[in-house]
Order: structure tokens, then sequence, then C-alpha cells
């Protein structure tokens, strides 16, 4: 019998998420995935609505909260997120007030230049290379490595899989089985391969 809570047996583990990007970009997606994999693992689970621009193009944020123990707030305080997964890098510096000391950014590098006073992306790689914890890869190229163009979402969380560590590889994988499984068995697989690239780029 699998141990519970990612293999972490009855010891109380949490994790804080934010999840953040650009409308379209495929967050809730991420978050679905995160949310089925915690709810069939037993854990429970908060997560506050979508704020933002969901269309696409505007700034898309959401609070996601794992604990073996019970949670009574869906919102993350200020300095306490354990993890900043981010489909743009300017909005994960946007949440970097939330991020723990101890906290990990896990952003794609590639600018979504959607406002005409974007910042300049050597200064904005400077700022992101300078956080203590940061992995940082340019997830739609992984993402059309795969074959899969629309899988950059899938691509970072491979990325962040080993940072959440309170849900294991193969518990999201399973979790993207069950989300997509009513697109078909191409979609399930294409999201998979994405999944599991951005898994060994961090490995590497």
């Amino acid at each position: 019998m699998d141990a519970p809570f990612g293999g972490w047996g009855a010891v109380f583990m949490k994790k804080d998420i934010i999840l953040c990007g650009v409308g379209g970009q495929g967050i809730l997606s991420i978050a679905t995935v995160i949310g089925e994999a915690a709810t069939e693992a037993g854990l429970n689970l908060k997560q506050a609505e979508v704020h933002g621009m969901s269309q696409r193009g505007g700034d898309v944020q959401s609070n996601l909260r794992l604990s073996t123990e019970p949670i009574y707030s869906d919102l993350i305080a200020l300095g306490k997120a354990d993890v900043v997964i981010s489909m743009e890098p300017m909005e994960a510096l946007r949440y970097l007030p939330y991020l723990a000391k101890t906290g990990t950014i896990v952003t794609s590098s590639k600018p979504f230049v959607n406002i005409p006073n974007y910042p300049d992306e050597a200064a904005l790689m400077a700022e992101l290379d300078s956080m203590p914890s940061v992995m940082k890869l340019d997830i739609e190229s992984v993402a059309k490595d795969a074959g899969n163009v629309r899988g950059a979402n899938m691509v970072l969380l491979g990325m962040a899989a080993p940072y959440i560590e309170i849900l294991t590889v193969e518990q999201l994988r399973n979790a993207i089985k069950v989300i997509f499984a009513r697109k078909g068995e191409a979609v399930v697989e294409a999201n998979l391969k994405a999944f599991d690239m951005g898994v060994e780029k961090v490995k590497q």
C-alpha cells in the first residue's frame, strides 16, 4: 500500500502555491491538475478563484493551498508562498512579496509582452537570477520539442513538480490522465510528454 501524501507518511505537510501568468496561457489547467492530484491523495485543498483578466492578454493569478491538516483560509499571506509558478517572468516578479524566504520561483523565461512599458528583458532576467531559488526555462520551446505547442503549461508543471513535494510526480501524471481523458488518448499522451520533459529539464 502506498504511503499517503506523496510518500511522506503521516508527517504534517503543507504547500502554499501561487499560480500566475497571462490569460490564455493555461494557468487554470495547471490548477485543475494539481487540485485533482491533491483530491485523489486525500489532501486538504483550498483554491482562491482565479483573479484578473481571464481573457487572452490580461494578468491572471490564483492561490492554491494544500495540506495534510485542515486549511481555514483560501488566501496566502505575504511572505508565505512556498512556490510561485508563473507562465510569464514579469508576472513571477509581481508576486515576490508573497514568496517565503525559503520559497522557489518556477517560471517561463520568455516574456509575453502585452503592455507598452514592459520591462527590459535583460533587467528582468537579472532580477530573477538574483533570487535565492529560481528555476526558469523557455517552456514554449520545450513544448515545441515535445510536439505539443499548446503544452507549455504542462512543461511548467513538470518543472514545478519537484518543488510541490506534497504530491509525487506520478500523482501529478495520473491527474493529467484524468483531466485530459475526455479529449482523447492523443491529447493525454501529448500533455504527459510535455510534463515529462519539464521534469527532466529540472534534473539536468
